[in-house]
């Protein structure tokens, strides 16, 4: 069937107790039914301020419920998502939005003064939605919290469609960043390929409800990273998606206590993490005061983008033994490029992986690469793909090739694949050394 999370995520809203928990943020729950009654309001909102359809939403801010709630919005109003990093200077941030045609941007409180140095510069940009403010809000802006609670909450009774788009823009290695175009149907399809090898997943609408009415709300998922990160973003979307409950830390900058924390008080069952340089922070504090928090619903951690080291999991394991490892090889141009799994009955060496099943690897001369001939090559995805880069055709035509007849998304990792046909590793193509005919990677 054809996918569109809008048409999902309105289903899901009517099938599950009003009162199970959408989203949590440190004292505040937002209820399913709550959300739905205020992404319809705000998704109504954007409509009726011009948002036509295939319109470009910037998303300007930290983890907060409203992230995820505004997604749902845009969603429902076939608004398209653009991310912005808020680490990014101003002219960084007025690139990402101009370069996205954005018509409307919610932004963060924080970062008001951002957008009033730029937003003279921005006139493609008709909406400026202003949230968490403790005060007036921006004079060129609206409140959020006012146009989530001002309306009926009813449904939009709009036809969506396969193919509105998602984007995740991507720093990548080299340039400016780039907008990766996904649809939701190729973006859904991508992730329920990568789950149909654990196991059967709902092919259906009706099925997915079906089997919301028979086990009930979602596991609760704590993206430790970033929303406006592709792996926070896409994991968080996922839970959304599965009619589960997204957690989200209240601080600015990442805490290790106050994670361990959140996962005791909210009984957390899913983590999202980036490799090491979330995973060492958390260990230590585990270290430091062993027993000190009951992590006993905690039966998965998931890491992609940087590595996460062999000696990292095993501390992780041994505070959490029931806890499965998941160590997830993709990028924003490839989901689910290969994953490995490492538990207390189980382990797997650093930086290796078992290939997808859309995967192939080749070399610089797109000749296949084959398991245990020492070669190496890069890693190829085929569709569902993303269209290609947002009003970028070269990149377009570096990244998206087609090979033998079929089109496939080569993000530019270099790997070696090994006789049992697991990946290893090297790394990114574009930071690689090439010094006396070989190749060098900092990995």
């Amino acid at each position: 069937m054809s996918w569109n999370f809008g048409d999902i995520l309105e289903a899901i809203e009517q099938v599950l107790p009003a009162d199970a928990p959408a989203f949590i943020h440190g004292a505040r729950t937002i209820s399913w039914g709550d959300a739905a009654r205020r992404s319809n309001n705000l998704a109504r909102a954007l409509v009726t301020r011009g948002a036509a359809p295939g319109g470009k939403l910037a998303f300007y801010m930290r983890n907060r419920p409203e992230y995820c709630e505004a997604m749902t919005a845009a969603f429902k109003a076939r608004q398209t998502h653009v991310n912005i990093n808020y680490r990014y200077k101003p002219d960084e941030v007025f690139y990402i939005i101009d370069n996205s045609d954005a018509q409307t941007v919610i932004y963060g409180a924080e970062f008001a003064g951002v957008m009033a140095q730029i937003r003279d510069r921005l006139h493609k940009v008709k909406t400026f939605i202003e949230v968490g403010s403790d005060g007036p809000v921006a004079p060129f802006a609206e409140d959020y919290e006012t146009l989530a609670e001002t309306g009926s909450g009813a449904p939009l009774n709009i036809t969506r469609a396969a193919d509105d788009e998602f984007f995740i823009y991507t720093g990548g290695t080299t340039g400016m960043p780039k907008g990766v175009i996904w649809t939701h149907d190729d973006l859904r399809e991508s992730h329920l390929a990568s789950l149909r090898a654990r196991g059967p997943v709902p092919e259906t609408l009706e099925a997915l409800l079906q089997s919301i009415r028979e086990v009930g709300p979602g596991p609760r998922l704590l993206p430790a990273c970033p929303l406006m990160h592709g792996t926070g973003m896409l994991m968080a979307l996922a839970t959304m998606l599965s009619g589960g409950c997204v957690v989200t830390l209240e601080g600015e900058h990442f805490d290790s206590t106050e994670l361990w924390t959140t996962v005791e008080r909210d009984k957390v069952a899913a983590i999202v993490i980036v490799g090491d340089a979330f995973a060492k922070p958390m260990l230590r504090v585990l270290d430091a005061e062993p027993g000190r928090f009951d992590l006993s619903s905690v039966v998965s951690m998931v890491s992609s983008g940087v590595m996460w080291s062999i000696e990292v999991k095993r501390g992780l394991i041994r505070h959490m033994p029931q806890v499965v490892l998941t160590d997830s090889f993709g990028s924003s141009e490839s989901v689910g490029l290969g994953s490995s799994q490492m538990s207390k009955d189980g382990e797997i060496k650093t930086a290796s992986f078992q290939i997808g099943e859309r995967c192939k690897v080749f070399d610089e001369d797109d000749q296949e690469v084959l398991p245990g001939s020492g070669r190496t090559g890069m890693i190829a995805q085929c569709p569902p793909i993303p269209r290609g880069y947002y009003k970028d055709p070269e990149k377009t035509a570096q990244t998206f090739r087609t090979i033998a007849g079929v089109r496939y998304s080569m993000p530019g990792d270099w790997c070696r694949v090994e006789a049992d046909g697991s990946l290893t590793l090297l790394g990114r193509g574009s930071v690689c050394i090439n010094t006396a005919g070989e190749k060098v990677y900092p990995e």
